[in-house]
């Protein structure tokens, strides 16, 4: 189950590592940061193993179950159920366990909530969907309720387990490879490698003139190099929804610059076969860094903003790919230091422990053994969140737009009133 398009993609790869003889079911939680279903193609075509979600799931689902529809849809693609017809699936489908790949306060709502009380029990699993350094004491808290938390480095297994280990609750951490790191040669390329792709980040660079600095070093080089095609690759077109809000759209910004649609190229569809074509591959901080690595693609993780924890290019120290505007303006890309790759996200694939582990709980649970894991959000401290996360997931996202827009109009009148 997810709700977003970065957990979307996430989920539809990471079920293709199960042991073999799984049955897995897909689906999008209906909530204000719903995919388009274009969107909703796009994450789940780099799983190759995807099938649709059952009939039952797509249409037996009463009120509140939807196939995709609308521009980009396509048969089969996961179907999107409120919270009622999720909870209904589910008790159809008394499934051994549940892969909640959602933002913190969905996961939460979901374990302790909409999917509490399910006869019999399932392990609830979850998990972060991209770089996940430093780790965060707010991620390990809305996935407390979890019997397991899968993560993708030794690094990142590390600092989680010593956060639940200083916060108590939780569950085991797991460690998986990030399974949407396509490695060279698995992706067919049918033209040139004359692309250089942009990958854009929602949350970084915050300010508007950063990012008009960034465009501007992409025309840049557009204009010096014109056997290149320079591509900003887009996580959403300008108006979807995706997992955070982004204020400055990179598209919306190129137009009011006044910018030629000739020297800059704006797309969206799976980053990797975007990468299957690139000769060079730059970002502030995207998870697509990591995927640019794996199919061997030249790449450039601009530092000229900062590199922290703010950044979320913390990870990036030492990698060997860090560099400046001026380096993407003249077209210079980096390979990574090898000694920094295999301690950072391409370990050996014997390591990954996430799906045993998942095994064992299923199996502890069939024979009445599995301790729940407890949440750290329990208590009345935390009720107004939950009723707020609640409201995300029960209440259609027109309408709960319509009611933010009217509180908020409320609280602008009750201010001029004094």
């Amino acid at each position: 189950m997810a709700d977003s398009d970065s957990y979307l993609k996430w989920a539809a790869c990471l079920l293709g590592d199960l042991p073999e003889g799984c049955t897995t079911e897909l689906a999008v939680i209906r909530t204000p940061i719903t995919p388009s279903p274009a969107q909703i193609h796009a994450a789940v075509a780099g799983a190759p193993w995807f099938r649709p979600a059952a009939p039952e799931a797509q249409g037996g689902g009463g009120p509140g179950a939807q196939a995709g529809g609308g521009p980009g849809a396509q048969a089969g693609d996961p179907p999107v159920l409120s919270a009622r017809a999720l909870r209904r699936t589910a008790e159809r489908f008394r499934p051994d366990a549940i892969l909640l790949a959602c933002t913190g306060p969905v996961v939460d709502i979901l374990a302790a909530d909409v999917l509490a009380g399910l006869s019999p029990r399932p392990v609830f699993v979850s998990g972060l969907p991209g770089i996940s350094i430093p780790a965060t004491e707010k991620a390990w808290l809305f996935r407390s309720g979890c019997e397991l938390f899968v993560l993708h480095s030794g690094r990142e297994v590390r600092e989680f387990t010593e956060v639940g280990r200083r916060l108590g609750g939780g569950g085991q951490v797991g460690l998986a490879r990030l399974p949407f790191l396509h490695e060279s040669g698995e992706v067919p390329v049918t033209g040139p490698r004359n692309r250089i792709v942009f990958a854009t980040q929602a949350k970084v660079p915050k300010r508007r003139e950063e990012r008009e600095r960034i465009l501007a070093s992409l025309a840049e080089l557009a204009g010096r190099r014109p056997d290149l095609d320079v591509v900003v690759k887009l996580r959403a077109l300008d108006g979807e929804r995706q997992t955070h809000n982004e204020r400055h759209h990179y598209q919306r910004l190129w137009r009011e610059l006044g910018g030629s649609e000739d020297a800059l190229r704006f797309a969206v569809g799976p980053m990797h076969e975007h990468l299957a074509h690139a000769a060079g591959f730059v970002t502030v901080s995207s998870t697509a860094a990591l995927e640019a690595i794996a199919q061997s693609v030249p790449l450039l993780v601009l530092s000229d903003f900062g590199v922290s924890a703010e950044m979320i290019n913390l990870v990036f120290e030492g990698s060997g790919v860090l560099g400046t505007i001026d380096d993407l303006s003249q077209g210079r890309f980096h390979t990574p230091d090898a000694e920094w790759c295999r301690a950072n996200y391409f370990h050996a694939g014997s390591e990954n422990d996430w799906a045993s582990r998942l095994v064992t709980l299923v199996g502890q649970a069939r024979s009445g053994r599995l301790e729940p894991a407890r949440s750290l959000l329990d208590g009345p401290q935390h009720a107004a969140a939950r009723r707020r996360a609640r409201l995300r997931v029960e209440v259609p996202p027109k309408v709960l737009r319509v009611g933010y827009r009217a509180k908020r109009r409320m609280r602008r009148y009750l201010k001029a009133l004094g």
